[in-house]
């Protein structure tokens, strides 16, 4: 069977007549029928690779679902106009008034206005527990739960939940798991295999890699992507462009071998900071110090891409930030570049301040993403900013 790596290169592939070598962009929004007889049937009952708009599905689309579903192992996928599409939905389609669903608190900013804001909007209640506790897990979710959702490692605090132990406790009362898996990459992920139902990535991310364009995918059985995803997303219209899609396509030819490098890096820049004197809190999951780390080790077999940072105050925070050199002040993540951020006042920025403290998202607190830069490189510059 063909690993990963291999997959990310030639899954999914759909040639023209002209057997083209590099994926086609089918930039078209409609598509044309030989007579009113085959538009009729294709409306009634569209073939695999039978498109009648853009907002339904695209060949360039398509090669880009089939690709990213065979490196997750799911059996179909979504592709979206964002990754806060993918979140979005996934959740409403699924989601009706009176439902109940089980998350974990330590979220993305737009995660958490989803589930607080919208979603009780509309009449889902929401519980928020510890992701990291299964005993919360265990006593919030109900008989008529209908989903649990969380971060396999949350953003920015670098927490790790047992996919395979929530999902064993969801499925004992027939709820479905949902599970945002940005920060562990397709790489790394295994969470289909360990139990969830659902899988959503922002191609925005490590799977573009290089800062170009917005994406999401919704990953899961064939039965849920076909019957409950597709007609949402086809009638509410958070397609992905097709030109995006192929931008994703040439991402996933090499994620495997970018993601791989910036993990070992980020592990080089864990290893050369730690008990460094001006920070009150190192976070990485590929350090053993790390409450997840044997965890983290067993799902994913790597600490990850990402670090946080904790200086102690904000001003030290911002000066820390100003003096860097090589890493970028941005609120992006998963990109060839070096990226860092001020999660308290920017991502989570939203958030009371109550609620920032219980997340541990403090003044002090700095994200990295770690790129494709030299390691030595990147670890003399935080140094050097740390002075």
């Amino acid at each position: 069977m063909a690993t990963k790596r291999t997959k990310g290169i030639h899954a999914g592939i759909r040639r023209s007549q002209f057997n083209e070598l590099s994926e086609a962009i089918f930039l078209t929004q409609g598509f044309a029928y030989p007579d009113a007889e085959s538009a009729e049937a294709r409306f009634e009952n569209a073939g695999p690779d039978e498109y009648i708009y853009a907002r339904y599905g695209n060949p360039t689309v398509a090669m880009f679902e089939d690709r990213i579903a065979a490196i997750e192992g799911a059996e179909a996928g979504f592709a979206t106009a964002s990754g806060m599409a993918a979140v979005s939905g996934a959740l409403t389609s699924m989601l009706k008034a009176g439902d109940h669903v089980v998350s974990a608190r330590a979220l993305f900013g737009s995660c958490l206005y989803v589930l607080e804001d919208v979603l009780a909007r509309f009449g889902v209640q929401v519980d928020f527990v510890d992701g990291t506790d299964l005993d919360a897990w265990a006593g919030a979710i109900r008989p008529d739960t209908k989903l649990v959702f969380f971060e396999s490692m949350s953003n920015p605090t670098l927490e790790v939940i047992d996919i395979a132990a929530v999902s064993k406790l969801a499925r004992a009362v027939g709820a479905q798991v949902v599970v945002d898996n940005v920060f562990s990459t397709p790489v790394f992920s295994q969470a289909i295999a360990q139990g969830a139902d659902v899988v959503v990535y922002s191609a925005t991310k490590h799977i573009d890699g290089q800062g170009r364009g917005l994406g999401g995918v919704i990953l899961g059985t064939q039965d849920f992507i076909r019957k409950t995803v597709e007609p949402y997303m086809k009638h509410t219209g958070g397609a992905m462009s097709p030109f995006n899609a192929w931008m994703m396509l040439k991402g996933l030819e090499t994620l495997d071998l970018r993601v791989r490098a910036q993990a070992d890096s980020a592990a080089v820049l864990a290893q050369g900071l730690a008990g460094h004197a001006a920070l009150t809190r190192l976070i990485y999951p590929g350090l053993a110090d790390h409450p997840q780390h044997a965890l983290c080790q067993g799902q994913l077999g790597t600490g990850g891409t990402m670090l946080a940072l904790d200086l102690g105050s904000k001003d030290a925070a911002f000066a820390f930030l100003n003096k860097l050199q090589i890493a970028t002040i941005s609120n992006n993540l998963g990109d060839a570049k070096t990226l860092v951020t001020h999660p308290a006042t920017t991502t989570h920025q939203r958030l009371p301040d109550d609620q920032k403290q219980t997340l541990g998202i403090t003044p002090g607190l700095v994200r990295m993403s770690v790129g494709l830069e030299d390691p030595q490189d990147l670890l003399e510059d935080v140094i050097q900013a740390l002075v």
